[in-house]
């Protein structure tokens, strides 16, 4: 936890430079993250989402969903060390993620991903973090996607060495901001159920933080019962973006912008809302069950259908 009292110095942080991590994924790891996030969920030949984990001639052409390319940081949000900067992991939130695709991921690859410092703020007894990782193909060096991953440390604010509370960012400040949404019909709503078992499923993309299997843990973080991944309700309602906007394709997503609400529990059903304003998806999703908002956000695409 960091305190007024700490040496940590801001400019200290900004200067400095986190490790390249790599990311090394083939097609079994592209049809387990598709079936994390429901495919073929509630009907196994779906042929919207049957091509995202299976191809009739083996896996060399299985089509990516563009939410995958969200796992390229779970080696960069592992190793965070920053100089003078303390905060308790455990303390940890994931407040949003923006993820941004210059091309349609392919099938299998390795990536050298670049890592560095997108944002810092205080806010008195917490800070916000913000990491940008950019993936490249190892071997072309072409730049894939970029993600943008926005934490919110409990108890790490309170280091600002004056009056004003210490504020920095590098991006552009329309990317990633909280959507209005419309008040209007939506334009369609996607209805699905998860899993009672989604969160094991999902955990085996890579996420492995007990909280989300073990139920001791999730009690002793203030939960009833373990939780689902948040950018595994992400993928949900990306998906459900690219079905019922998109026709299925998943190469018209250019970027997503997601905000994490509050949580979700295995084996709820998730509705999501969409609006569209030119080539922008707003969303937002509810559980069913308990008529909470979880998510919130938008997606950027390429082009529409002419069905639309």
């Amino acid at each position: 936890m960091a305190t007024s009292d700490s040496e940590f110095n801001p400019d200290l942080l900004l200067a400095h430079k986190l490790p390249e991590t790599q990311y090394t994924y083939n097609e079994r790891d592209v049809a387990i993250y598709a079936l994390g996030i429901g495919a073929c969920g509630q009907d196994a030949v779906d042929s919207d989402e049957l091509k995202f984990v299976y191809h009739r001639d083996g896996q060399d052409f299985i089509q990516v969903l563009p939410t995958f390319a969200s796992l390229f940081t779970l080696g960069s949000m592992t190793r965070l060390n920053f100089p003078g900067f303390k905060y308790d992991p455990s303390l940890l939130l994931h407040g949003q993620q923006y993820i941004e695709i210059r091309r349609p991921l392919p099938s299998k690859a390795s990536l050298i991903n670049k890592v560095s410092l997108a944002g810092l703020q205080d806010k008195g007894k917490a800070a916000i973090l913000e990491i940008e990782t950019k993936s490249y193909e190892q071997g072309s060096g072409e730049l894939l996607c970029t993600n943008r991953t926005t934490v919110f440390l409990r108890g790490a604010g309170g280091f600002s060495n004056s009056s004003q509370p210490f504020s920095y960012k590098n991006y552009p400040s329309n990317q990633g901001l909280a959507v209005k949404i419309p008040q209007r019909q939506p334009l369609t709503v996607c209805e699905e159920r998860t899993q009672p078992s989604q969160a094991l499923l999902y955990r085996l993309s890579g996420d492995y933080n007990p909280l989300h299997s073990d139920p001791e843990f999730a009690k002793l973080a203030g939960f009833p019962r373990p939780i689902l991944h948040g950018l595994c309700t992400l993928g949900f309602a990306i998906k459900a973006i690219i079905k019922c906007v998109c026709k299925g394709d998943p190469t018209a997503v250019k970027t997503i912008s997601g905000r994490f609400l509050t949580i979700v529990f295995p084996g709820e059903t998730l509705i999501t809302e969409m609006w569209l304003e030119n080539l922008r998806v707003i969303y937002q999703t509810k559980v069913k069950e308990r008529n909470k908002i979880v998510l919130s956000g938008y997606v950027d695409i390429r082009g529409l259908s002419s069905s639309l």
